[in-house]
């Protein structure tokens, strides 16, 4: 049974009953019933309505909205797979085309120094291919336990914190926004774009601090920032070829209809990123 027939059912029971039992009394009871028993009697009978048929409505209202969040939750497990599938084709198919260049490079290298400078551009975009997959594998393993444990969404990010801590970065996250504000679809986007940032501080940074802020603002708007106090980023390092983090968390950003800013005023000033969104009252996001 669907819930919206569940719902129409709890609603309308009591008042069909009230007025059936008004009608009868007053039709084919009045002789053999008193004002008083009859007034007596209705709630009575509602109360024993209650507690056996829209008690059972209510426990199957509940037991439908559960598996509807369930649904959304393998859903959205979904979605991220799709959107892991894409990153992994334009970040990793590209770092090895890349690696291929490098690897004619050696080839065509004909003095020690070329050789040795070519041999570490390899090792450099292997590690980076490395920590990609790793975190691919991290981010579908993620899903499955979100999926599987009824969504607790934020753990992923406590296990990326759990990571940068082991580096010897010094984590704290100040998070404060209420579960309800966001999506299921919105949550996964906003989990992604917060632990891939964490995920260049541990690459980039050589940051030893990192904060993770988000709270709400308004009725429905959030602020969600991620800063470090490491090396800081060269200007136009976000657009440049081969970073492909900024851009993906850009894209994310941009497709949930959220402002994103990637700031680093300069080398040894840290880096932010940030992303909020203001919306009105009205567009205030129902239950996942």
């Amino acid at each position: 049974m669907k819930a919206s027939t569940i719902k129409r059912l709890i609603l309308w029971t009591p008042t069909v009953l009230t007025a059936a039992w008004e009608y009868a009394r007053h039709t084919f009871l009045l002789p053999y019933v008193s004002m008083d028993t009859g007034n007596l009697i209705s709630p009575i009978l509602v109360f024993l309505v209650t507690v056996t048929l829209l008690s059972k409505l209510f426990a199957m209202l509940e037991n439908v909205q559960e598996e509807l969040r369930r649904e959304q939750a393998v859903k959205a497990a979904v979605q991220e797979r799709d959107q892991m599938a894409r990153e992994l084709h334009d970040g990793i198919s590209q770092s090895l085309f890349l690696l291929s260049v490098k690897l004619d490079r050696l080839d065509r290298a004909e003095s020690p120094e070329e050789v040795k400078q070519a041999s570490e551009q390899i090792r450099g975009t292997v590690r980076h291919v490395y920590e990609d997959v790793r975190e691919a594998i991290a981010s579908l393993r993620s899903a499955d336990t979100a999926a599987e444990s009824g969504m607790p969404w934020l753990q992923p990010l406590h296990d990326a914190a759990a990571e940068l801590e082991e580096s010897g970065t010094r984590t704290e996250i100040d998070w404060q926004l209420p579960d309800l504000l966001l999506t299921s679809r919105e949550k996964v986007e906003l989990l992604a774009i917060v632990r891939e940032a964490l995920m260049n501080v541990r690459k980039h940074a050589s940051a030893s601090f990192v904060r993770v802020v988000c709270r709400q603002e308004g009725a429905d708007g959030f602020r969600c920032a991620v800063a470090d106090n490491g090396a800081g980023a060269p200007p136009g390092a976000e657009s440049a070829k081969g970073h492909y983090g900024v851009r993906m968390m850009r894209d994310r950003a941009e497709g949930a209809g959220w402002s994103f800013r990637f700031q680093s005023p300069g080398t040894e000033a840290g880096t932010s990123t940030l992303v909020e969104v203001a919306r009105q009252p009205s567009h205030k996001k129902s239950k996942p």
